[in-house]
């Protein structure tokens, strides 16, 4: 991810918020531009992309510039022409904020919740029976699914509304983005990694 940003033509600053001294070392090699080192308290499981874009903004010396792309570790697999790409459309907008998104493969108004009793019902709120979400997906709208390839904040909004994203969120869409939230997503992008390095000597 700090590759992709030192790659991008409109990324003028990198700054790299951690929590763990070890991948602070690694961006310092890797060269970012300034470390800001996270509380523990708003770097757990249940802590928010607010509180830590927040904490960004606090600590970040000179931040005099309004335009914030998040660029998440999770998905490390990125184009960089989409991050070109996303960061001038946004620029030229009049939008709140910017998130990449894919199309699901298959559409969410065929997903299901499951109850205390391991029993299926339709998603909440919507007004579908059972037998109906087993209608062919070409039958339902498309459904699209936030992937970490690029966020994009307004400072001043932040500041202002005290979120991320308001009632205008443009939308990017990017092929399928692989992210990691399990050691089986992590081990399979480190092998797409090395096979591409391969690929390329």
């Amino acid at each position: 991810s700090i590759i992709s940003c030192k790659k991008c033509n409109f990324i003028d600053r990198i700054i790299f918020s951690t929590d763990s001294i070890k991948y602070a070392n690694t961006a310092k090699k890797l060269g970012v531009d300034e470390i800001i080192i996270r509380p523990k308290n708003i770097s757990g499981d249940r802590s928010t992309d607010y509180q830590m874009i927040k904490h960004v903004i606090k600590n970040t010396r000179d931040l005099n510039f309004d335009l914030i792309a998040h660029i998440r570790p999770t998905t490390p697999i990125r184009k960089i022409d989409d991050l070109n790409l996303a960061i001038k459309k946004f620029r030229s907008s009049s939008y709140d904020s910017l998130r990449s998104v894919h199309e699901m493969p298959e559409t969410a108004y065929k997903s299901f919740e499951m109850t205390n009793y391991k029993a299926l019902k339709p998603l909440k709120n919507l007004k579908f029976s059972i037998n109906k979400e087993n209608n062919p997906r070409q039958k339902f709208p498309k459904t699209y699914v936030a992937n970490g390839v690029i966020d994009i904040y307004r400072k001043n909004y932040i500041l202002r509304k005290k979120k991320l994203f308001g009632k205008k969120v443009l939308a990017y869409k990017t092929k399928e983005a692989f992210e990691i939230d399990t050691i089986e997503q992590f081990e399979y992008i480190n092998y797409l990694l090395i096979k591409n390095d391969k690929n390329k000597k």
